[in-house]
């Protein structure tokens, strides 16, 4: 999932405060005054990391306040990609299997939503049969019918139109491709894709070409949610997408604001995941993570949406004064720099190594917050949350060994071996509205200027990203050679995290995420494995085979596996990570301690 998934992050800092920045995360081993619950009714420092905070204390009403530097890519289901608007979306949309509504490890499990049970399967696992419970209904009160969920579904197939979501299912359903979606549809019904059969409302079949043992995870996606055809407003849906859970949008202006309020023809008895507790939850967007950051510590807001950790001004008051407010989870992030190979001198390998030994890999994980509160130095492109992740154990390049002040010597030989013994010009693109990413940009600049790499750094407008370096032929024009971004997993295996960076299969045209255009025979014959295989102790190996061809391929510079300090207001009640969504809190059944 991008940046923040994919996914909606927000990052900070100038390159003046970074050092300081960097130093100053140390408060938090440190103490801090609201170590445990506070005088202002915190919980304490890491009381909802990986476990249920003030769970009792949640009242039905009022409104939760959301706070952001970041509005998402799309809140259109089939097209949305960050994280956050994932965890956001389950307030107003629903799948046939979703995430359960627990803190840590046991959050990525599957449990039912809008079908009755995890699905009957058939013909060696290429047929799943679901039954959708009773009592489903949308906003305006008219039924949820298995003829939604196939449509919602189908919108997967109009990428000329809705690019920039998933396409998991469109691949797995369709590997040729020969359904043209529901606007090129010539049936009366718009309703021809023939891998899913509707013998009747309650009744939604699917047929695999080919089994697939990530199946169910694709469709607990929201890219997977219900669409009522005569709702589709197709590129326009994200301004308003029908709801069919416990909320539904009352206004959304793009870059400004959301308010949800409560849907009131949804039943609570047809949902067994949503408690449904505010009234009304409301986004405001900040154009100044410093200002966010102040709004949140004088309590006028409840949590960050993008769930990317406080500001290095902000982090630093509240590891202090109010550390009871704070989290400070591993992310199922990986940080890093990707390299295009469409984009002279990386289609050379020798070239993307000078990079990768060039960097002075402390001064990038102290631009993004140091050991607290930027994570552990990335060693290699697999996050911990991951079967078949090894950590730092694996480092082909001695990332956070003898090489993690950079290896200028080292830089200076591969750039011999690829033809610019004096270095080579270069531009890094990074996000506009992520000060972090930034100052992780200029770290990565000074570092390479001592290797003779002359990099300028092109900050692009940070919620356009599927459209500037999504589109290969736009990084390709603009010369973008780096690229700073950040993955986490999509669901939690291999082909939910790796897919769509390294299958050459996932290159798209529009909305991107193979930002190194990687056309490996191996990487791809490995993933056709993995998917085939049935044995976890299988999948497990497939997986650490499969990191250890990326990186061998120098593709990427891996920065940090990611820790957040995260804030939570003193009014939340059943608040807790989950990695279902990389560590952020789940959204979904956050509550209030008042109802004022």
């Amino acid at each position: 999932m991008t940046t923040q998934r994919t996914s909606g992050r927000r990052k900070q800092a100038m390159a003046a405060a970074v050092v300081v920045a960097g130093l100053l995360t140390t408060a938090a081993c440190g103490g801090g005054k609201d170590s445990g619950g506070s005088k202002n009714g915190a919980a304490g420092f890491d009381a909802a990391n990986n476990k249920v905070a003030q769970a009792s204390l949640a009242k039905k009403g009022g409104e939760l306040k959301f706070a952001s530097t970041q509005d998402a890519d799309s809140w259109d289901t089939t097209r949305g990609y960050y994280g956050m608007a994932w965890n956001f979306m389950r307030y107003y949309s629903r799948q046939l299997v979703t995430y359960k509504t627990e803190p840590g490890k046991a959050g990525a499990e599957l449990q039912p939503d809008l079908a009755t049970d995890m699905g009957k399967v058939s013909d060696d696992g290429k047929t799943y049969t679901f039954t959708l419970r009773d009592g489903l209904t949308w906003e305006d009160g008219k039924p949820l019918t298995s003829k939604d969920v196939k449509y919602g579904i189908e919108r997967m197939w109009a990428q000329d139109v809705l690019s920039g979501g998933p396409v998991y299912l469109k691949n797995v359903l369709d590997p040729k491709g020969t359904y043209k979606g529901p606007y090129k549809d010539t049936s009366a019904d718009h309703l021809g894709l023939k891998a899913i059969s509707t013998p009747d409302d309650k009744t939604i079949v699917f047929h695999l070409p080919q089994a697939n043992s990530d199946f169910r995870q694709m469709i607990a996606l929201p890219s997977a949610s219900p669409v009522r055809q005569d709702k589709d407003t197709k590129s326009k849906y994200s301004l308003h997408p029908f709801s069919d859970g416990p909320y539904k949008f009352q206004s959304y202006s793009p870059g400004k604001g959301i308010v949800l309020v409560r849907n009131t023809n949804w039943k609570a008895s047809s949902d067994p995941v949503r408690k449904a507790y505010p009234d009304k939850i409301s986004v405001k967007f900040f154009t100044n993570a410093n200002d966010m950051d102040q709004r949140l510590i004088a309590g006028d807001y409840d949590l960050d949406l993008n769930q990317t950790g406080l500001s290095p001004q902000g982090r630093t008051i509240a590891l202090k004064q109010h550390k009871g407010n704070l989290d400070n989870p591993v992310s199922g992030y990986v940080r890093y720099a990707v390299f295009p190979q469409s984009v002279k001198p990386f289609d050379n390998i020798h070239c993307r190594k000078a990079v990768i030994y060039g960097a002075d890999h402390v001064s990038l994980q102290t631009a993004r917050g140091g050991p607290v509160a930027g994570g552990d130095i990335g060693t290699n492109m697999l996050p911990p949350s991951v079967p078949g992740a090894e950590g730092q154990k694996y480092d082909p390049y001695q990332i956070a060994g003898a090489n993690k002040n950079g290896n200028v010597a080292k830089a200076k030989d591969e750039l011999k071996a690829c033809g610019k013994p004096n270095g080579f010009s270069t531009t890094i693109a990074v996000r506009n509205n992520k000060p972090v990413e930034v100052a992780t940009a200029q770290s990565l600049q000074a570092s390479l200027k001592k290797v003779g790499i002359d990099a300028q750094i092109d900050q692009y407008d940070g919620s356009q990203t599927a459209g500037i370096i999504g589109s290969p032929a736009n990084v390709k024009k603009k010369g973008y050679g780096i690229i700073i971004m950040g993955w986490g997993p999509d669901f939690p295996s291999v082909q939910g995290y790796g897919l769509p960076l390294w299958d050459s299969k996932y290159i798209l045209q529009s909305g991107n995420n193979n930002f190194a255009l990687v056309k490996d025979k191996t990487i791809d014959g490995l993933f056709d494995q993995y998917i085939k295989a049935t044995d976890p102790a299988k999948q497990t190996s497939i997986s650490t085979e499969i990191n250890h061809k990326v990186m061998e391929g120098g593709y990427y510079l891996p920065f940090t596996f990611e820790k957040f300090i995260n804030w939570r207001s003193s009014r939340l009640a059943n608040v807790y990570s989950t990695n279902a969504y990389s560590g952020m809190y789940d959204f979904v059944n956050l509550g209030l301690k008042s109802s004022k």
